[in-house]
């Protein structure tokens, strides 16, 4: 039995959702597991329902000195009698260094890196100390794109290594033609993007590209975020086809009734949304960032990440191309096919933890 402590701060998305698998399958094969995360967090994974030991604790999006150094008490107290630490995201993972001493009995550590350095001089600046923090202080960095991996080597991270993060699949509920029914849009082609209504994502640069080239079809914009004011804004004054959908349940089915995903992304880890439009069988056209080229491994049509005039255009050829469609579906279902499931991610974590404390003892 191997007593593990997860570390996890305000997430959503997909890193909660591989938290949440990770803790379910962890104690399903009887390991003792800890999860110090917020209280909020806990309550929305249902970790204490999968069996965790929850530990509330407070990390948040940006530095709060104050705060932090409790939050570094209260984390050190957590991990006493474990075996391995293993944070996710680049705060939690310094502030488990920091609560981790330098003691010969601490535990090993793991950190696994899901995002980029976010936008601003400022908050990349901090972002950028903390990634050294856990470079040097971690025993084990995982990455969950090839991009983050490389920039853990450059700080100088001991050991380092692709992240396995399971899929996530889409099941759809209800037919395409209630969807549609639904949504209004009658026969129209659909183009679907689902993410967070942040830069991050490109949403904006997209609407601005469909300005100058008529996709031929209906955009759903499906999500919340800072700049769904400014998108509405943007899509009123260009008079561009778009529905914005805000936050939705039923996004297997919105899936299911598209007939083309798009992603305009800026960035991303291994976007979970584009594992669902492979699931269902949807074509796909995304930019060539981050985790992207690995998730869909010769599935989709890739472009390079700021031209985005080539994204439209990839989207307007195959909505005119029935064959090309059908022939980009049997290549997402195979995709789909061959992504980790949660069992294939826990054998991963445990062998990372493994070497995690070889390393520890040996440093």
């Amino acid at each position: 039995m191997t007593r593990v402590l997860l570390v996890t701060g305000l997430v959503g998305g997909g890193v909660g959702r591989h938290v949440q698998q990770l803790t379910g399958e962890l104690v399903h094969r009887g390991h003792d597991v800890r999860v110090a995360c917020p209280p909020e967090v806990a309550t929305r994974l249902h970790l204490a329902d999968a069996g965790a030991d929850v530990v509330p604790v407070h990390i948040g999006a940006a530095p709060a000195p104050h705060r932090d150094r409790g939050t570094v008490t209260d984390l050190a107290r957590a991990m006493a009698g474990v075996d391995v630490v293993h944070a996710h995201g680049v705060r939690a993972g310094a502030l488990a260094a920091l609560a981790r001493g330098r003691g010969e009995d601490r535990p090993a550590l793991v950190v696994t890196l899901h995002n980029a350095a976010p936008g601003g001089r400022l908050r990349a600046a901090l972002h950028a100390g903390l990634e050294r923090v856990v470079a040097r202080q971690a025993d084990l960095v995982l990455g969950v794109s090839a991009d983050l991996v490389a920039r853990a080597r450059v700080l100088g991270a001991p050991q380092v290594d692709r992240a396995v993060v399971p899929a996530a699949r889409a099941r759809p509920g209800r037919s395409a033609e209630d969807v549609r029914t639904e949504l209004g849009v009658g026969d129209r082609p659909l183009v679907v993007s689902v993410g967070r209504l942040a830069p991050q994502k490109g949403f904006d640069r997209l609407l601005e590209t469909m300005a100058t080239q008529d996709l031929g079809g209906m955009l759903l914009l499906v999500g919340e975020g800072p700049q769904r004011p400014a998108l509405s804004r943007q899509v009123e004054r260009l008079r561009l086809p778009v529905l914005l959908l805000g936050h939705r349940e039923d996004v297997p089915d919105l899936l299911g009734a598209a007939d083309v995903a798009v992603s305009a992304a800026r960035w991303e880890g291994q976007p979970v949304w584009l594992q669902e439009a492979l699931s269902v069988g949807l074509p796909v056209v995304a930019t060539d960032v981050g985790g992207t080229r690995d998730v869909l491994d010769g599935a989709g049509v890739l472009v390079p990440g700021e031209d985005l005039d080539a994204l439209v255009a990839a989207v307007c050829r195959l909505l005119a191309d029935p064959e090309a469609r059908a022939e980009q579906a049997r290549l997402s279902r195979a995709r789909s096919d061959r992504l980790p499931t949660a069992g294939e991610a826990a054998d991963a974590a445990l062998t990372a933890y493994q070497r995690a404390c070889g390393s520890r003892r040996t440093r």
